[in-house]
């Protein structure tokens, strides 16, 4: 039977806190961005929520 590569399954998981780290600190720097939606339609999404038109002031046809 094989014997159990401890030095390899430690490095994995060592690597994994790194990434999981890089990206925790990566969302803080940058809270203003979501993780559900990419980020044109974050940005697009957000603006127009912000900036509704006012109601009332449509131009009129005719």
């Amino acid at each position: 039977m094989a014997k159990p590569n401890y030095a390899f399954e430690k490095r994995q998981r060592e690597l994994a806190k790194k990434r999981k780290k890089e990206d925790k600190a990566s969302r803080k720097a940058s809270p203003s961005q979501h993780d559900d939606a990419p980020e044109g339609q974050a940005q697009a999404g957000e603006g127009a929520a912000e900036n509704p038109p006012p109601a009332g002031n449509t131009p009129r046809e005719g």
